[in-house]
């Protein structure tokens, strides 16, 4: 899916942002974020949801959010005091209110192909995998934050294309373990096994989700 707005274009398969047709680099954290704003528009997001939705069960500060908003309004070109795009809710949380443009959105579904959702089960948290690249660390950039001594800055990745998700150990200190044994390589992930990121255990979940051949409307 790409959404176009303004003088930008979010793409989120490759994962990229764009301004003017010059790439823009911005953290995952603000790339998630905006992609958020994309995807929910033009519903109002309270803070509460933000922060539970981009770093689940970490406690973050309200600078940290701030921060992420200023990135987010800098890459994009908007201006806090007229915002074009990203609305403030005061005291709730934000918005996209801007006018956007969904392209690449494939308008049937193939009949009988099912949908794959891949997600980590963390105590009694459950974290959904995007596409792509998710790395597990305690980098407050990680897709997936883990705050423990144990668990390296860039522990692992997870690379997750379509129905097949693969882990990879990154020279983590304390290892990564797929169903109690240490990898050295690269391994495809498989429903219900267990994963180890130094002493922290998840549960890889595989969920099949019914195809459709109705068409999706551009929001």
């Amino acid at each position: 899916m790409r959404f176009r707005f303004g003088e930008c274009v979010l793409d989120d398969e490759t994962r990229e942002l764009s301004r003017r047709g010059e790439t823009v680099h911005v953290s995952p954290k603000a790339f998630q974020f905006l992609e958020l704003l994309l995807t929910e528009r033009p519903r109002a997001i309270s803070k509460e949801e933000i922060l539970r939705r981009l770093w689940a069960g970490t406690y973050v500060t309200d600078g940290t959010l701030t921060t992420l908003i200023a990135e987010v309004r800098s890459a994009i070109g908007d201006d806090a005091h007229e915002p074009r795009f990203v609305r403030t809710v005061h005291r709730f949380g934000y918005a996209f209110s801007g006018s956007a443009e969904e392209e690449g959105r494939k308008a049937i579904r193939a009949k009988g192909v099912p949908r794959v959702a891949w997600r980590l089960v963390w105590e009694t948290r459950e974290i959904a995998l995007t596409e792509g690249d998710n790395i597990v660390g305690r980098d407050p950039d990680a897709a997936i934050l883990v705050d423990h001594a144990s668990v390296s800055r860039q522990h692992a990745r997870i690379r997750v294309s379509g129905s097949t998700a693969v882990l990879e150990d990154l020279d983590s200190k304390n290892g990564t373990f797929w169903r109690g044994e240490r990898i050295r390589a690269p391994v495809e992930l498989a429903d219900r096994g267990e994963i180890r990121f130094g002493s922290i255990s998840m549960t890889c979940r595989k969920y099949s989700l019914p195809a459709s051949t109705e068409t999706t409307p551009a929001r």
